[in-house]
């Protein structure tokens, strides 16, 4: 029963959505009323709700419900959404202020000359509105009105004219400031914690019980990190875009004729490319380079977007109006300036303020930020004043950003209808028992949602299908591929679905604008070739994940807040590295080593010099040990290539047996709930019986196919994998041995000057302690000794002050004999001075060469951050999609 009403569900969405009833209460109206029909059906003839539910009950769905609306309405965790109303009311407003308008006609004028050059410049303006509006209705209907009549007028090939504006339209859904993206990171991250727990229950159904190492758990996902990660697959699209409309122009000159003769290339033209391009492309910098940076949220950056996109449209909205049109916008940049400065050159923490400079650059931060506020006031005055403009954006933004979080409630209540039906257990089962593993089901699902595309649109689809589909995805560890790259690829794929026929909207947007001599078939003609390109873009973004990953991974490593080099995700690639460094540089890291070894150390303190002893043997250690992991990796090569079939087929069996697993427990509830004071009839709980003996016996007949050399093969891969685990824990091990005594006997070192100045300190607390009150001296004490004690090596130094300070917390202080330990403490400081003096010349510089040698190498997980070449080098290999499936 619960299939049928699973298929009720969606036949009760499907005709829903098909007769043009409001999304928005489709997917919700479609949830309550299977679910109430469940729920009745259930007391009717079972006698308990929760009869015809695969999990839980009406019940449970209600409070999913609640707790899904609870979570997009208050939760403050959930901050991304806030970037929703935030880009919305940027794009419309650069809309309404004509900015569109005028960046199509100067990029018209500047490309006109190149064959094909109308079109080069509807794609290039098309790329830049998606980098500051991303919003496709109000891209493609500007560019139709301006733009097709001029390519017409042109005799440009008519197809072509609507299919280049069409699919530029669309542009915004990939190319970042994107609705879709900021849905699809909401999305996904939920989806990460659900994959997370279904890997972590095949590791443990392959190990037995125990944590996964967190190597191999699955990294979650941001709006930023998704930007980040579409601005190159967006920039490939645009690239492929530009290259067919160059190649058709070349082969049919006739369809993408060059235009001359649009004015002169005069210094007027260019103040107007000037004044044109450049306020866009400083919005694009703002936004995406604060995320880029790590500077701003992704909501920060909105909201910084929203006011740039209301200054720009305020000196717009005023174009021709006379003089002082500029002048909000001037001070505006005048005033960012001021907070650059303010910011880079003092300190400007009204809480720290130590110095007249400090006062100064709070000063001209206040400043700055007052000329801001009245830019904006002046700016939004403007547009609220000139046609009721921001009135209309307001209004627009609300209508969009309702749209958006009313769907994602209907959503959220259709999904769990659909869990609690058992739906997504059988979109699991489906797709993992297809033959072709990871790339299959990938395969499978792009397709359902490409042809999705041809009816919804792409926020149903966003927040339907991901939920249910991106889990199993990421779950699956033979591909291990990010949430990052997952995202982006249903992004591009979600951007055909503006294209494609029947129901595309961009064509429906098209059509609308268009001239009746535009017919409607020249229109699907025009968008076939670019559909076609989406799909090669997408078959190379697919096959190619570093132009997804590389970025975040990039932004992550440099980023003030990257992880340090002891994180457990960075080990893998780190070794890899260090590997590579070992061959191309080994000698010269073995030669540093040797030389420090041989120098001269027998003047330091027995624990000094055995402490560097023992670092630099651990050192010596370390490069054959790095040789041992590369043994170790090549012999689980080469025995993955006989186990790894037979993982696959056992793998496979136990999946299937645990599907069975799980239909016998649930007819054993059935049974223990049957007979006279159970929710199921007696009868119920026989035929459960009955199904109960013959699944057990399906499940033992399966677990019998697996082949009896299985116990053996495994144990002997585990063995091998085995010996690379140690062999890697080992060389972390010689690693931090190698650079901990290192460290500590720098530190030692480098304390030679500070200690020098300690003598006088010892001497101005004797005399304190014979002439100032008791509280001025036991405060004076414990300031010199918490100065001594930050300094590397220095007991037997705070033996005598420690001895001083427990005589005057006494409850008979005796001055003399405080005195008296203090210079025990001066003696044991000259003594140590003495070595400290002759090392800080004569070693420190040998072990700064040492630490140049092999900080990048040995030392590296001692570091408190990535050094930046080491971060660059690391971000390729994270970028990479590493197969982990033979630890499961």
């Amino acid at each position: 029963m619960e299939l049928f009403f699973l298929i009720l569900l969606i036949v009760l969405m499907a005709a829903a959505l098909g007769s043009g009833f409001p999304v928005a209460f489709a997917l919700p109206g479609s949830a309550i009323i299977s679910i109430g029909l469940a729920a009745g059906a259930g007391y009717l003839f079972a006698g308990h709700t929760d009869a015809y539910f695969s999990h839980g009950g009406p019940t449970q769905w209600l409070s999913a419900g609640v707790t899904n609306f609870r979570g997009i309405y208050w939760e403050a965790e959930r901050d991304t959404l806030i970037a929703i109303p935030l880009f919305i009311f940027m794009g419309i407003m650069l809309q309404r202020s004509k900015i569109a308008e005028d960046l199509l006609i100067t990029m018209a004028r500047l490309f006109g000359p190149v064959p094909g050059g109308l079109g080069i410049s509807v794609i290039l303006v098309g790329a830049l509105l998606a980098a500051t509006t991303g919003i496709v209705g109000a891209t493609v209907v500007a560019m139709g009105l301006i733009s097709l009549p001029a390519m017409m007028r042109n005799n440009y090939s008519v197809p072509l004219a609507t299919g280049t504006i069409a699919a530029s339209g669309t542009l915004g859904q990939i190319i970042p400031p994107s609705i879709v993206l900021i849905i699809l990171a909401d999305q996904l991250s939920s989806s990460v914690d659900q994959a997370g727990n279904l890997r972590q229950a095949l590791f443990r159904d392959a190990n037995g019980p125990g944590q996964m190492p967190s190597d191999l758990a699955i990294a979650s996902t941001s709006a930023g990190e998704l930007f980040l990660g579409a601005i190159l697959p967006g920039m490939l699209l645009v690239g492929l875009y530009v290259l067919f409309m160059l190649g058709f122009a070349l082969i049919n000159p006739k369809a993408a004729p060059a235009v001359r003769g649009q004015g002169k290339m005069d210094r007027q033209f260019l103040f107007q490319v000037f004044i044109t391009l450049v306020p866009p492309l400083a919005l694009i910098v703002l936004v995406l380079g604060s995320i880029m940076a790590g500077i701003a949220t992704v909501n920060q950056a909105g909201a910084v977007g929203a006011i740039g996109a209301m200054i720009m449209a305020g000196y717009r909205l005023q174009d021709g109006k006379g003089k002082g049109v500029y002048t909000p916008a001037i001070i505006a940049i005048l005033a960012l300036l001021g907070i650059a400065v303010a910011v880079s050159f003092y300190d400007t923490n009204i809480k720290r303020v130590l110095s007249n400079g400090d006062m100064t650059g709070i000063v001209l931060g206040a400043i700055a930020v007052s000329m801001l506020v009245f830019a904006v006031i002046w700016s939004g005055w403007r547009t609220m004043v000139t046609d009721n403009t921001l009135r209309e954006v307001m209004i627009e933004t609300a209508k969009g950003s309702c749209l958006v979080f009313i769907i994602l409630i209907g959503a959220a209540m259709l999904t769990s209808a659909f869990r609690a039906f058992g739906g997504e257990d059988l979109v699991k089962d489906f797709l993992q028992g297809l033959p072709g593993g990871f790339w299959a089901q990938f395969l499978m699902v792009m397709l359902v949602i490409f042809i999705l595309g041809f009816f919804l649109d792409f926020i149903e689809i966003a927040v339907v299908v991901v939920p249910i589909v991106a889990p199993i995805l990421l779950a699956d560890p033979s591909a291990n591929v990010t949430a990052v790259w997952l995202g982006v690829m249903f992004g591009l794929n979600l951007q055909t679905s503006f294209l494609t026929p029947p129901f595309g909207f961009a064509l429906f947007y098209l059509r609308g604008v268009a001239p009746a001599v535009v017919k409607t078939l020249q229109i699907y003609k025009g968008v076939i070739a670019f559909i076609g390109i989406q799909l090669v873009a997408l078959a190379i973004v697919g096959f190619n994940p570093q132009i997804v990953n590389y970025l975040p991974n990039r932004s992550s490593l440099l980023s003030e807040t990257a992880p340090p080099p002891k994180n457990p995700r960075l080990q893998y690639c780190i070794e890899t590295y260090t590997s590579q460094q070992f061959r191309q540089n080994g000698a010269a890291i073995t030669a540093a080593i040797s030389q420090l070894k041989g120098t001269d150390v027998s003047y330091l303190p027995s624990d000094l010099q055995q402490e560097l002893k023992s670092g630099l043997q651990n050192a010596e250690k370390a490069i054959p040990q790095m040789a041992e992991i590369d043994a170790a990796v090549a012999a689980v090569t080469q025995a993955a290539v006989t186990y790894r079939p037979l993982q696959v087929q056992v793998r496979a069996i136990e999946r299937d047996a645990r599907k069975i697993e799980r239909e016998i427990k649930e007819l054993e509830v059935i049974i223990s709930r049957s007979g006279p004071t159970g929710i199921y009839s007696a009868e119920r709980g026989e035929d459960a019986k009955a199904e109960m003996a013959e699944l057990q016996a399906a499940h033992d007949a399966l677990l019998a196919k697996i082949p009896a050399s299985w116990e053996d093969v495994h144990t002997g891969f585990a063995k091998v994998q085995d010996a690379e685990n140690k062999a890697r824990l080992a060389y972390r091990r010689l690693a931090d041995n190698a650079s901990e005594p290192v460290m500590k006997v720098t530190a030692a070192l480098q304390a030679a000057p500070a200690l020098q100045e300690m003598e006088e300190k010892f001497t101005a607390l004797q005399d304190a302690v014979i002439s100032k009150p008791l509280p001025e001296v036991l405060e004076q004490i414990d300031l010199l000794r918490s100065e001594v004690s930050a300094l590397e090596g220095t007991a037997e130094i705070r033996k005598g002050i420690n001895e001083a300070r427990k005589i005057m917390r006494s409850n008979a202080p005796d001055p003399q004999a405080a005195v008296a330990e203090l210079d025990n403490s001066i003696a044991a400081l000259k003594q140590d001075l003495a070595w400290r003096q002759r090392a800080f010349d004569e070693l420190l510089p040998k072990i700064s060469a040492y630490d140049a040698a092999t900080s990048g190498t040995i030392g590296l997980r001692q570091l408190p951050r990535l050094p930046r070449d080491v971060a660059v080098a690391l971000a390729p290999c994270l970028s990479k999609h590493r197969d982990v499936s033979l630890n499961f």
